[in-house]
């Protein structure tokens, strides 16, 4: 059985049957984000007809002493993501998402990247405390083997745009001098991020270290990647996307109402289309990251346990919680990240569990699907006291800054700025000193996922209130800010020195400059 996919054109959508369809645009549209659907008809799975699927693990090419050093080719792809049809990719090792780094705290990684893409890429790991030469600065541009002579970089505001490049491969040192954490890397390229993640450049990247390992979570084959992303597919099967510069080498931008945050049909785990996954009746811990460009969700179960809310959270963007807390559902906005438990064991064999998202409607309001063998005797647990996670304390906080996101119409293109300004190679918005803790203030008309650079931060306020939401605990890198709403964090950059990037992680609204530099000495 197959389904046929809903065509969207300007503000309305036509279906199979000729109905006109209202477009999921706008800050607070059904959708979650803040974009357009595009569509095409190509046939889509039944939901929940195909299987679950971990990406695989990328192993070292060596070692020596306390770094591993890994090899990684960004090429062009062709891969079954929807059952018979082809679809060609930008992959990381030629796939959809990238290869899985798993990697131990104190152990030095070295990522040798070779670029044989016909466009220039950065690598970001996001969440990474990574030095600012390996941080993925958006215009530290790898270049492509083939060479490369267009411009660098045609950005909306015309400002000047300094960079690193190097030609053909670049090693990027990831010290791991943190702890563990469900991390994730994707494209940077100033510019054309959006489009360059969409078309599949990300992967997950998943801190290890001694305090998790001798937690009883649940393990192994019970600890799973839940990568979700949305996208679009046109007719020949080949991933829509609405860029001014199909071939991504000159003018960046999007067409339309993309502009908003480019949102797809298409809900997919681990690059799989609304997958089934047979679990034992038994916890498991998820690790759930959104790797949509701007598709926001409200993850829900159902059914629900007769019992107990069906989320344990034990982590966040920055690894586990000081201790558990119980969730009956879970927001996650783009380059968000939350670990959980689900207990299996309380549901009946047989019962098949739906992963909703209660954000979206027709073919986005669903995600995944469980069904849940028999019991088995199952020896893992959830401490009450999971780790210790200091709190930084405000009234040590040497200043306060302020920021506003907002937007102009520049030559008939949307610019998206940060104090009024595009984002500029040479403008630093905060010089700060290593070690000192500053509270950042955040506000805006609407949605739009903060994400710093080189170290977490913690939530704050939101409104002035110190009553934050409960997805806001623990250590974070991406933040929901809300239409009208201050978001208040506070910072403390005691890692590495240089100038590094804060943006919205609304990939669209990034490509079109919102995004500022902040210096650490």
């Amino acid at each position: 059985m197959t389904l046929s996919r809903r065509h969207f054109l300007g503000a309305v959508g036509v279906t199979s049957a000729g109905l006109l369809l209202p477009l999921a645009t706008g800050c607070d549209g059904a959708g979650g984000g803040d974009g357009a659907v595009q569509s095409g008809d190509v046939p889509l799975p039944e939901r929940f007809s195909l299987p679950f699927k971990v990406p695989p693990v990328i192993r070292p090419t060596s070692s020596e002493g306390t770094t591993d050093y890994f090899d990684v080719r960004a090429h062009t792809a062709t891969v079954e993501i929807l059952p018979g049809v082809r679809t060609e990719i930008f992959g990381y090792n030629g796939t959809f998402p990238g290869p899985t780094f798993r990697v131990r705290k104190g152990r030095t990684a070295v990522v040798r990247t070779t670029n044989d893409l016909p466009v220039p890429i950065v690598t970001h790991l996001h969440g990474g405390k990574t030095p600012a030469t390996s941080d993925g600065y958006p215009t530290d541009l790898l270049l492509p083997t083939s060479g490369w002579k267009a411009a660098a970089h045609q950005h909306h505001s015309g400002l000047a745009m300094e960079g690193v490049t190097a030609e053909g491969t670049r090693s990027y040192t990831y010290p791991n001098a943190q702890r563990a954490a469900t991390l994730w890397y994707h494209d940077h390229r100033m510019d054309f991020t959006g489009p360059q993640v969409w078309r599949g450049l990300a992967g997950l990247y998943l801190v290890h270290d001694e305090e998790e390992d001798a937690l009883p979570l649940p393990k192994d084959d019970r600890d799973l990647p839940v990568m979700i992303m949305d996208r679009a597919f046109e007719s020949d099967g080949s991933l829509a996307y609405p860029s001014i510069d199909p071939a991504l080498r000159t003018t960046p931008g999007v067409t339309g109402d993309a502009h908003n945050g480019m949102e797809g049909d298409v809900v997919l785990v681990n690059g799989v289309p609304w997958p089934r996954l047979a679990v034992k009746g038994a916890r498991y811990r998820l690790r759930l990251v959104n790797a949509s460009n701007a598709r926001r969700y409200r993850v829900k179960l159902d059914p629900e346990p007769d019992s107990g809310e069906p989320f344990t959270l034990i982590g966040s963007d920055g690894g586990l919680l000081a201790g558990p807390q119980e969730m009956d559902s879970l927001y996650l906005v783009p380059g968000e990240r939350f670990d959980v438990v689900v207990d299996f064991g309380k549901y009946k064999p047989g019962t098949k569990i739906t992963m909703k998202n209660s954000l979206g409607d027709g073919s986005t309001s669903e995600i995944m699907q469980f069904v849940v063998g028999e019991k088995i005797t199952d020896n893992t647990s959830v401490p009450s006291r999971l780790s210790t996670v200091e709190r930084l304390d405000p009234a040590k906080a040497v200043r306060t800054r302020s920021f506003t996101l907002g937007r102009d119409r520049e030559d008939g293109h949307w610019v998206y700025k940060i104090n009024g300004h595009p984002f500029s190679t040479d403008r630093s918005w905060a010089d700060v000193k290593r070690g000192e803790v500053e509270i950042w203030e955040f506000t805006s008309t609407t949605h739009h996922p903060i994400h710093l650079h080189l170290s977490p931060f913690q939530v704050y306020k939101r409104g002035g209130s110190t009553n934050v939401n409960p997805e806001d605990v623990g250590l974070k890198d991406t933040a929901r800010m809300a239409p009208n709403e201050k978001l208040s964090l506070l910072v403390r950059f005691d890692d590495h020195t240089g100038k590094f990037v804060f943006h919205c992680h609304n990939l669209e609204h990034e490509d079109m400059a919102m995004m500022a530099n902040f210096t650490v000495t």
